[in-house]
């Protein structure tokens, strides 16, 4: 198995902070010891690793550390988040939850990417730029999909219609069809979860029916509003894992929503080496 240690993930998200080009010094808000503020922090790009898919292709996984204890941030994508080279939108999210968010999403390149060739993903936030490369490094190839350590622990997987596509880990499942709303209004969200029940079962209260525990959480990805959930972390109890929520969208745009699948592996988080939860991502066109 090649995973990335813990320590080499951290020093790499600590490291953007000193090789970004910023207008104002970063060195304080580096310091992991340094008091943790609720508001008025920054948020780092970090490149977790890359995995292959079962079709070639090679996913690159990406997260984020916003330093602030309660400030959401957002970024809207464009010139101050964007990617390079390449579209300078690969997926990455325009809303920043607090602390350390692992494997949010993964930039897909073709099976012969060279491992030379890097993809950069830039974020310029309260004047400074902070910048992290995904690359293919051998020592950065992760087990996101075929079982942590040997296990054969796999993460959930997930899709948007009962006979729908599925998919699994930070790269996780687009749904085919966008949702419509208008503003105000509640529009329901339907994802079914599964698991394989081979992670170490820590999670209180079994879904119904004998079901594998699958722990979700919704979050907004990218818009221009707030998005208020009736439910945002609602039980996949439902036949074949249904689980469902709403949503509700503060103005009108274009919106994307993200749910993150935990397994019973314990790791509620998400961690280093990827094994363990899924993302989904759903369309949302709001209406006034």
């Amino acid at each position: 198995m090649r995973r990335i240690p813990t320590t080499a993930v951290l020093r790499c998200a600590l490291a953007v902070t000193f090789v970004a080009a910023a207008t104002h010094s970063l060195a304080a808000q580096s310091q992991p010891l340094a008091p943790v503020r609720e508001s008025g922090q920054n948020v780092s790009p970090a490149y977790e690793g890359w995995y292959k898919n079962p079709d070639g292709t090679i996913s690159m996984s990406f997260g984020y550390f916003n330093r602030n204890a309660k400030e959401v941030v957002e970024v809207p994508i464009g010139p101050n988040n964007f990617f390079s080279s390449g579209p300078a939108d690969r997926g990455q999210p325009a809303s920043f939850q607090p602390r350390r968010n692992w494997g949010v999403f993964a930039v897909v390149v073709p099976a012969d990417w060279a491992q030379r060739d890097k993809v950069i993903w830039t974020l310029v936030i309260k004047g400074d730029t902070l910048r992290v490369p995904g690359h293919l490094r051998p020592n950065w190839e992760i087990d996101a999909l075929q079982g942590e350590a040997g296990s054969g622990n796999t993460p959930p997987v997930l899709k948007f219609a009962a006979d729908g596509k599925s998919g699994g880990g930070p790269g996780g499942v687009m749904a085919d069809a966008a949702l419509t709303a208008k503003v105000g209004a509640a529009v329901e969200v339907k994802v079914w979860a599964t698991d394989d029940g081979k992670g170490r079962s820590t999670i209180a209260g079994t879904a119904r029916g004998g079901a594998i525990p699958v722990t979700l959480r919704w979050f907004k990805h990218t818009g221009p509003g707030e998005v208020t959930f009736t439910e945002p972390a609602p039980r996949a109890s439902g036949p074949g894992g249904l689980a469902t929520t709403s949503a509700r969208f503060s103005v009108p745009g274009q919106y994307v929503l993200r749910v993150r699948a935990n397994d019973a592996s314990g790791i509620a988080g998400a961690g280093h080496a990827q094994c363990c939860w899924s993302n989904g991502f759903v369309r949302v066109t709001v209406a006034p």
